[in-house]
């Protein structure tokens, strides 16, 4: 009898790490606040490296960035950005830790408008997962007109390292749109999940 073969997305099978994300978190829709600010926290922190490096060090993140509490960030001072730049389980790039306090700021603001930032957030899809039938990872697009919308949209509230391609990479994490390729075993069941809440 011979062994089932499982087909996944190619960037995932660099390591058992990845391909936990990639086969249990990656394109599924979030609607939880402190979930969505964790990945614009990441995303932000991946600028110009690999999501491999970050996924890495994500525990040690959550630890230094206290769950990716935005209250708590946003009162972080500068003796805590001073520790946070000498924990080496983080990446140590003083303008994105700045910008994270920045960010979380920005977010608390956004949910006082908005009342949650999955509100504001999940506009810019129409509510609705983006369902995508991509057979090749090069036919994969590295921004839209969406995320293009968002980066203008998050930068004029006053976020940081919020470029269209950081924002469409936030928008596959957070399941916004489903970039699974059709040959993977994932793309049918994210398919399946819609915009369960």
């Amino acid at each position: 009898m011979a062994a089932t073969v499982t087909t996944r997305c190619g960037w995932s099978e660099v390591n058992d790490l990845m391909r936990a994300y990639h086969d249990t978190e990656w394109g599924v829709p979030v609607h939880d606040d402190r979930r969505l600010f964790e990945f614009l926290v990441l995303d932000a922190f991946q600028a110009g490296l690999s999501w491999a490096i970050i996924l890495n060090k994500r525990e040690r993140f959550r630890r230094a960035f206290d769950g990716f509490d935005a209250a708590r960030i946003a009162r972080y001072s500068s003796r805590r950005i001073e520790r946070l730049m000498v924990d080496p389980g983080i990446v140590r790039n003083r303008l994105k830790v700045t910008s994270t306090i920045g960010n979380a700021r920005a977010f608390l603001d956004v949910q006082a408008e908005h009342g949650t930032f999955d509100t504001f957030i999940w506009q810019f899809v129409g509510g609705q997962p983006k369902q995508h039938a991509w057979r090749s990872m090069k036919r994969i697009p590295v921004t839209t007109k969406q995320s293009d919308a968002m980066s203008k949209a998050l930068k004029a509230r006053g976020f940081r390292f919020v470029g269209s391609t950081i924002c469409y990479a936030f928008m596959q994490a957070a399941g916004m749109v489903n970039d699974h390729l059709t040959t993977c075993f994932r793309h049918e069941v994210i398919r399946g999940l819609g915009t369960v809440r």
